[in-house]
């Protein structure tokens, strides 16, 4: 029987922030790679956790573009991040596939992408409190 996802927004929340301290980790020893997984991740759990809170259906999806733009039609100041969200949808490819010709990820990309969103995961930190 496979297991339920949880449909309660505080989980989500949860889950994300231990992937959000993640990323740091990643970063100290010196993996691009999984630091940007953990990027995509954290966000990804923490748009989940926001649509959650506003009566949004759980999807298995990971496209943080669509994710992050069904977020920003319920406020639209998160609309401003589907960019960089798009960008950090495919640190999760990278990481989970072999890419031939791949120049592969940095770590100034990484913690560029983490600056850009920084105020996005925010936002959604006050719909919590």
């Amino acid at each position: 029987m496979p297991l339920e996802e949880s449909q309660y927004p505080r989980d989500w929340l949860r889950i994300a922030e231990r992937d959000w301290r993640r990323i740091g980790q990643a970063i100290d020893d010196g993996d691009a790679d999984e630091a940007g997984f953990w990027l995509q991740q954290a966000v990804e759990k923490f748009l989940k956790a926001y649509l959650l809170s506003k009566g949004w259906a759980l999807r298995k999806i990971h496209d943080l573009e669509v994710l992050v733009n069904e977020a920003g039609q319920r406020k639209p100041e998160i609309g401003r991040y589907a960019k960089a969200c798009r960008k950090i949808s495919g640190y999760y490819i990278a990481e989970r596939y072999p890419l031939l010709d791949s120049p592969g990820l940095t770590l100034d990309e990484v913690c560029h992408s983490r600056d850009e969103v920084a105020q996005l995961i925010e936002l959604i930190r006050q719909e919590f409190v």
